[in-house]
């Protein structure tokens, strides 16, 4: 019997200028004060002074909380939480990368459920209804705005934990390219490869359908074509769009057909070292690709065409490795290198960062079966 296949999406609404629907959306969601969480940096930026005009025309009060750090931790909910319990808001908004947007995610859990974020860890665990949640992504990778997952940083543990639900897909996202053009090259480069990791995890993950096939290899065209144009200039308005299409692409897709053991072990990595999660995706992904090869050796010769590479007069084992390559390559080529320096670990961390990954509901949907050993492996050639 064929499995049923979901599908879910929040309402989403693109294009240049769109950050101006905040105070619309906000009042549909029946907002009176919204509670923002966002980062110093997109401050900085002025973006928050470019949306708020757009929440007080609607008559919308609001509280800004920008308590959040890259790799949002655990104690950073418990702070952002007493504020927004404090604060009376009844709509949750975020304005930002992946962090500010986990951590509003995480800021919904607890408003609404008892205990520590801890406990939410894993798959199906919160319970309850959330409030209204209203995301506009100022990056284009990490796709937080879409999906169901939200990633957490364990400070005791020093690993990040992920939470998967249903529920944690927001209500509406408003993905606006504008926001790319204050993106640094360093950013700029870890969440775009952050996105082609979630593409193309999606595209050889165990749960992929039909639907979040079309998503993926059209996520992983715009990103070939288009990621090292947007590293290069802040102002190419056209890469900009297209990152922002393919991030939105790629996140619907992993977050249909989840992801697989580049983000179970970048999760530990990033967790032990405080990393971006889009450069670890990036050295991981061609070493997890090289893994699961013989598992999914069609499907790799599928992305070698959709990354624009001549596959005529090669074998399908030759496509799938020119895959691979390639995207060492385009890491390479947007600045990012292949192995951690002055990092150094003993072989019982590597153990039991090994054994976490193991735990990390992303490993579930990876192509090939994992286990320990080969993770330690995998650990080894990037750090």
């Amino acid at each position: 019997m064929q499995l049923a296949h979901q599908f879910k999406i929040p309402e989403i609404i693109f294009g240049r200028g769109s950050i101006r629907q905040v105070g619309i959306c906000a009042r549909r969601m029946g907002a009176e004060k919204v509670f923002l969480v966002t980062d110093p940096g997109i401050i900085k930026a002025g973006w928050v002074d470019a949306a708020l005009p757009f929440l007080k025309s609607e008559g919308i009060k609001y509280e800004v909380w920008q308590g959040v750090t890259p790799n949002p931790r655990d104690y950073e909910v418990e702070g952002a939480t007493r504020a927004y319990k404090e604060s009376r808001c009844d709509v949750i908004m975020a304005i930002g990368g992946g962090s500010p947007i986990d951590l509003a995610k995480a800021v919904a859990v607890m408003a609404t459920h008892p205990g520590t974020i801890h406990d939410y860890e894993g798959v199906d665990k919160i319970t309850n209804p959330l409030p209204p949640m209203i995301m506009v992504p100022t990056t284009a990778g990490s796709g937080a705005d879409i999906t169901r997952f939200a990633v957490i940083l364990d400070t005791t543990k020093r690993k990040k934990m992920i939470l998967v639900s249903n529920t944690l897909i927001p209500d509406i996202s408003i993905t606006d390219p504008l926001l790319l053009t204050t993106k640094d090259p360093e950013l700029t480069a870890n969440t775009g490869m952050d996105a082609l990791a979630h593409a193309i995890e999606a595209y050889v993950s165990t749960a992929a359908s039909f639907l979040t096939d079309s998503y993926a290899l059209t996520a992983i065209r715009l990103i070939a074509t288009h990621l090292k144009k947007s590293v290069s200039s802040k102002t190419n308005l056209q890469a900009k769009d297209a990152m922002a299409k393919a991030s939105l692409l790629a996140a619907v897709a992993c977050s249909n057909a989840l992801i697989g053991a580049v983000h179970a072990i970048a999760h530990q990595v990033g967790g032990m070292f405080d990393l971006p999660h889009g450069r670890v995706n990036a050295m991981l992904l061609p070493h997890v690709m090289e893994y699961n090869l013989p598992a999914c050796m069609e499907r790799l010769g599928v992305i070698c065409r959709a990354l624009g590479l001549p596959v005529q007069n090669r074998s399908l084992r030759e496509k799938a490795r020119y895959t691979i390559e390639e995207i060492r390559n385009l890491a390479r080529e947007v600045g990012i290198d292949d192995k951690l320096s002055n990092y150094h670990l003993s072989l019982q961390d590597l153990e039991s960062m090994a054994q976490n990954a193991l735990q990390d509901a992303c490993i579930i949907t990876n192509p090939r079966d994992i286990g320990g050993e080969e993770i330690c492996e995998i650990l080894r050639h990037v750090i």
